[in-house]
């Protein structure tokens, strides 16, 4: 039956309301309802091209605003300051990850697409999570947060190397210099732009930020800026997050982002919605083993990130712990790379997100009564054996 796409439009975005409106009620992760509600009516959509339009458009809004979180020097200041646990969370969430999967038989590129999948917490959920569990003062969430951040500027070059890497050519040295080069050449443009020309916008910007019009400026800038990343093969993602960058550089951020905000949540559930469309579990999960070992692996390396990283941030151990434990829970980046895959490495992928999400959400619940518990215990003992 072909319905108009004006009233499937309708039904979709009341659909998402309703499930996310019972996600609420519940205290589950948007991002897991919306995937769920994906896979359970996606047997009913031949045609998801729109859907598919309107969420990549969602997705390159989310990182356009968190972009305009971070002016140029700002950036530098907080990837220096989280720099060593940042770089042991790429090497034990995406390269150990990615060693595991290739010694356990996959190919090097589903390797590194799991690896990908792995690699970055996800910030919608932790950032709601801190909040509404009166978290957000406690003294791990300035070094949790951090680290978000430090991972939001890896992953979109991580995308952009996975897109590359992905298109169907070879692998080899040229190959690599040429999609470096590429993404050298997109970030060197995103910071001549910001510098040169979006800085000196501050009186232009004050004078007719509040004109109907200008919204069209702002999502013109990311939409243009992530479809050049697109035509140099890279990722929508990477163009987006530097077109915010250069936007931040006007500072009028706050403004800004309520600009934007709106037509971010409209959209975004859309794309949440259609990976989950892109599931199918007629055959089973796949490579079950492989999907436990991952699971397991992934809680653990970022328990030892949070630990370690967290003691080197200054937090004591007990703090840090509660940091590690409340970092586990995978989202919208793992979802941008998991759509690289096809296939079973798709629905691996799918899964892995979705019961990740949903361990990390009960990990972070737990995490101050299982250090609480650790570091009274190991107290009694200290005080015993004296």
């Amino acid at each position: 039956m072909n319905l108009p796409e004006l009233l499937v439009a309708g039904l979709v975005l009341l659909l998402l309301f309703v499930t996310g409106f019972a996600g609420l009620k519940l205290k589950i992760p948007n991002v897991i309802i919306f995937i769920l509600t994906g896979i359970v009516v996606g047997g009913f959509f031949t045609n998801t091209h729109l859907l598919h339009f309107a969420g990549e458009v969602g997705i390159v809004l989310l990182f356009l605003m968190l972009g305009m979180e971070f002016p140029i020097k700002q950036l530098l200041s907080v990837a220096k300051k989280v720099l060593k646990a940042g770089l042991l969370d790429v090497v034990l969430n995406f390269g150990v990850t990615a060693i595991i999967c290739f010694s356990l038989g996959l190919d090097l590129i589903s390797s590194l697409i799991i690896g990908g999948v792995v690699y970055a917490t996800s910030s919608s959920i932790t950032a709601k999570l801190l909040d509404s569990s009166k978290r957000m003062a406690n003294p791990e969430s300035e070094f949790m947060l951090g680290l978000l951040i430090f991972e939001d500027l890896v992953a979109p070059i991580l995308v952009a190397v996975l897109v590359g890497l992905t298109a169907g050519t070879a692998i080899t040295a040229s190959s690599l210099g040429l999609l470096v080069a590429k993404v050298v050449l997109l970030v060197a443009g995103a910071i001549v732009l910001g510098r040169f020309l979006f800085s000196k916008l501050g009186s232009f910007f004050d004078r007719y930020m509040g004109q109907d019009i200008f919204l069209l400026l702002v999502i013109g800038v990311a939409l243009a800026y992530g479809g050049l990343a697109l035509y140099l093969e890279l990722s929508e993602v990477l163009g987006a997050f530097l077109a915010g960058i250069m936007l931040a550089e006007v500072r009028r951020t706050h403004e800004l982002e309520e600009m934007v905000v709106r037509s971010r949540d409209l959209l975004m559930p859309l794309f949440f919605l259609y990976f989950g469309t892109t599931i199918t579990l007629n055959e089973g999960i796949p490579m079950l083993i492989l999907l436990l070992i991952v699971l397991v692996w992934s809680i653990a390396a970022k328990l030892i990130v949070g630990f370690w990283g967290g003691q080197w941030y200054g937090l004591s151990k007990r703090v840090s712990l509660r940091a590690g434990l409340s970092l586990t829970q995978r989202g919208e980046f793992s979802i941008i790379i998991a759509a690289l895959a096809v296939g079973t490495v798709q629905v691996f992928s799918g899964i892995f997100i979705l019961v990740s999400a949903t361990v990390g959400v009960i990990l972070f619940q737990l995490a101050p009564v299982i250090a609480k518990k650790i570091y009274a215990r190991k107290k009694m003992s200290v005080e015993k054996a004296a």
